[in-house]
Parts: structure tokens; sequence; C-alpha cells
């Protein structure tokens, strides 16, 4: 299990010494709600037809690459 430290040094939460817990589990909180957004957003993708992904100018198999992430792979998340 990690320790708060590894927590902030993996995460982006702010780097301020004096974070309290209640920062940190509201960091926690945003950064699990963001995940299970993106979980459901990807299933809802996956479930379009065809003829609605042709529309969007997509394939199947773009959504099928894009549907197969893990729900922690952000695609905009900065390096």
């Amino acid at each position: 299990m990690k320790s708060h430290a590894e927590f902030l040094k993996a995460g982006r939460l702010p780097s301020s010494r004096s974070l309290s817990l209640a920062a940190l589990l509201r960091a926690y909180g945003q950064r699990v709600s963001r995940w299970h957004a993106l979980y459901r957003q990807r299933q809802q993708l996956a479930a379009l037809s065809d003829e609605m992904l042709k529309d969007l100018g997509l394939s199947r198999a773009d959504i099928e690459t894009e549907a197969s992430r893990p729900f922690w792979d952000e695609p905009y998340r900065r390096a």
C-alpha cells in the first residue's frame, strides 16, 4: 500500500508540505471520479452503432482500441 508521500510523488497533487488529510482525500476522490467518468464514456462509445460511429468519423477499430484502455489511462493527462 502506498503512503501519502508516494501518492504525492506519483499524482498531480499540490506540492505543499502542509497538505492536509482532507485535501489529500479530496484529490483522491476527484481522481477516482475522473477514472469512473472515463470508464463510462468508453463503454458508451463502444455501445454506439457503426452508423453513429461513421457520423463521428470513427471506425470500430478506433473504438475498440479506446475501449480497451485501462480506466486510469487518461488521454489528455500531462506527462
